[in-house]
């Protein structure tokens, strides 16, 4: 082998605006499928990162075992910590976040990672009814009955009034990350009502983004999702105040809360 001398460029580094690119942080469960994808198709590519972190988590999707992901949450946000300024983090299960409870998640998050934003699932699909002007809806998920009752309570707590809710009745999020579209789209269609004003199809697992263009034109009302509302919050939080990729729904239309998840980073 021969020698060989190894010296400095001549040429003077010079660094790239680190405000360039809107960063943000994810919390996805080690068995997500669906979430880092649909969040990236959703969001301004070109202008957005997002920095993953997984936390363990083991199926059958009952509250039980989602509550077990509540102590690992801190440890999953300090791995984020060097990433810093992040716009936002998202905790990528809405099951989760309603089986923990919003204000803990953002709690543990912000343990690890100090005052930074924090986007569940859950309180996304509020703002976003909040936005769209609507309190009567129709909730679809993929889960099981029990996950689902606390899913129907969560929104009944925050003053909605659900007029139907149907469950696939799945157990393991990774079988949600493989429902069809023609599924979704048939069950999205039964559990609709004539007297709801907005239709909520829960998981972060569940590839329900694909259908809602064809079902708000279907139902002629707002489709609100699990990722769709996540990433609307974060490209609003992001500074993307006009971004609206039509695709994804009425929902981009509309502009974040006044309280919705604190100041941007």
């Amino acid at each position: 082998m021969n020698d060989i001398s190894v010296s400095r460029s001549g040429e003077p580094v010079r660094f790239n605006d680190p405000g360039v690119t809107a960063r943000f942080g994810l919390i996805a469960l080690a068995t997500d499928l669906t979430s880092e994808r649909d969040l990236y198709r959703q969001l301004p590519r070109k202008d957005v990162s997002i920095h993953v972190t997984r936390v363990a988590f083991e199926n059958p999707t009952t509250p039980a075992n989602l509550r077990k992901m509540a102590p690992r949450l801190t440890e999953a946000a300090q791995l984020l910590a060097p990433l810093q300024p992040l716009k936002a983090i998202c905790y990528s299960c809405t099951a989760a976040s309603v089986a923990i409870g919003d204000d803990p998640v953002r709690a543990s998050i912000q343990a690890g990672i100090g005052d930074v934003p924090v986007i569940t699932p859950s309180a996304a699909a509020r703002m976003a009814f909040a936005a769209l002007g609507v309190r009567r809806i129709a909730v679809l998920t993929p889960y099981s009955v029990e996950t689902t009752e606390q899913m129907a309570a969560y929104f009944t707590r925050h003053g909605m009034e659900l007029t139907n809710v149907e469950c696939l009745g799945l157990e393991d999020d990774r079988d949600m990350a493989r429902v069809s579209d023609q599924t979704i789209l048939g069950a999205a269609m039964s559990v609709d009502t004539a007297d709801a004003e907005a239709l909520f199809i829960s998981c972060t697992g569940l590839p329900a983004i694909n259908v809602i263009a064809e079902l708000e034109t279907r139902i002629g009302k707002p489709v609100v999702t699990s990722n769709q509302a996540s990433a609307w919050a974060m490209a609003r939080l992001g500074g993307f105040a006009d971004y609206w990729p039509a695709q994804f729904g009425q929902l981009f239309g509309c502009a974040l809360p006044d309280d919705g998840f604190g100041e941007a980073a």
